[in-house]
């Protein structure tokens, strides 16, 4: 999915340019720490940036190899093992090297008294070592000790905070690729439900036209072209998911045109909708089988029947009515109502809308109505 990879791939560059520019802010802390006035001591500066190098190696090494390469792929044991031995390595050779380099440089004394009426040396400052002095061994080895503790305690501090940057960058990654992929299921979905409604109603229409042809033949040839004219809608207004309200309606009162030359006047149709219809998107066909079912089941050749169809639009939403007459020859199970087109619907108002629609069907002893609200605006619309 080329949407994905290209999120991907933003985030990757992000993700490069966040870390340098945090390191590069590491590197220079000893630039601003070992200057005084007009003066810049680089030798600590040069010494803190070898510290800082070790440090960045543990890192890379851990963000983007040990990671990616092993802990990801669920080998545990093994990424343990390895970031203690690259650890422990670059360490002790950071060790080594500020030993060679602080032996050529004046050694750092413990405090000591120097002189009466003198303060004591503070720690850290130098002096050139006496003539026969020999440090203590015991000192210097648990000064090493606790420098090489210092150290392995930032080491376990970088490799947390490069675990757990590529950890949450992998997840923001996953969703996206999760995201994408139920985009796409949904826009296969969708896809099957349109053509599973359009065999369905094609069938319907060309009963009535069938019906028709018995009883009044230009009537019937005049279904045929506004067959056609639906057809069109069909195949190519909705072929993209989503049409405007005022093209949904047209191919809705062509429906009902439809209807009316089949049926007799004993059939009252009812088709209103608002003057002014707001030019935004809706799904295509998403009335047209609450149509189809309420002149399926609430028309009768012999009893007076009706058929209506209401559209309002208040508080930026969208309010549809459809009423129909109930006969008990035709009535369909009061639990249940029946039809591909109305379960096709019902699925499409889960995908498109989640909870941010409202269906509400009554079913009465005489009538039957389906109240259907939907958000008015094309951006409260889940479409992808």
């Amino acid at each position: 999915m080329i949407v994905g990879n290209k999120k991907i791939s933003n985030y990757n560059i992000i993700e490069f340019c966040s870390i340098t520019i945090i390191w590069i802010a590491i590197y220079s802390i000893p630039y601003f720490q070992n200057r005084t006035i007009g003066i810049i001591v680089w030798e600590s500066v040069f010494e803190d940036w070898i510290k800082i190098t070790a440090f960045l190696l543990i890192f890379l090494f851990n963000t983007y190899f040990f990671v990616p390469k092993i802990l990801f792929v669920k080998r545990y044991f093994q990424y343990f093992g390895i970031i203690l031995v690259v650890s422990f390595s670059i360490i002790c050779s950071l060790i080594w090297i500020q030993t060679k380099f602080t032996s050529r440089n004046p050694v750092e004394m413990p405090p000591m008294e120097i002189g009466p009426g003198l303060p004591p040396m503070e720690l850290g400052s130098t002096m050139p070592l006496p003539k026969g002095y020999r440090p203590n061994q015991k000192s210097i080895q648990t000064s090493v000790n606790k420098i090489f503790f210092d150290y392995l305690i930032i080491a376990f501090l970088v490799l947390g905070a490069g675990t757990t940057q590529k950890t949450i960058i992998r997840w923001i990654n996953e969703e996206n690729r999760r995201k994408d992929i139920e985009k796409e299921q949904l826009k296969t979905e969708l896809a099957l439900l349109r053509h599973q409604i359009n065999p369905h109603f094609l069938m319907n229409t060309l009963n009535n036209i069938h019906a028709l042809m018995d009883i009044d033949v230009e009537k019937a040839k005049e279904s045929v072209i506004r067959l056609s004219t639906l057809m069109r809608y069909l195949l190519y207004d909705s072929s993209q998911g989503k049409t405007s309200i005022t093209k949904e309606l047209q191919f809705i009162e062509s429906y009902i045109d439809l209807m009316r030359l089949r049926y007799s006047e004993k059939v009252r149709i009812d088709f209103q909708i608002p003057e002014n219809i707001p030019e935004v998107l809706i799904p295509s066909l998403l009335f047209v089988s609450f149509i189809e079912n309420a002149f399926k089941h609430g028309v009768s050749y012999r009893k007076q029947s009706f058929v209506q169809f209401k559209m309002d639009v208040q508080n930026d939403k969208i309010n549809c009515t459809i009423r129909n007459s109930k006969h008990p020859n035709n009535t369909i199970e009061k639990t249940k109502y029946s039809g591909i087109g109305m379960e096709n619907v019902r699925r499409s108002l889960e995908l498109l809308y989640k909870k941010d629609y409202t269906l509400i069907i009554k079913d009465e002893e005489n009538e039957y109505e389906i109240n259907l609200t939907i958000p008015l605006y094309e951006n409260q619309m889940h479409s992808h």
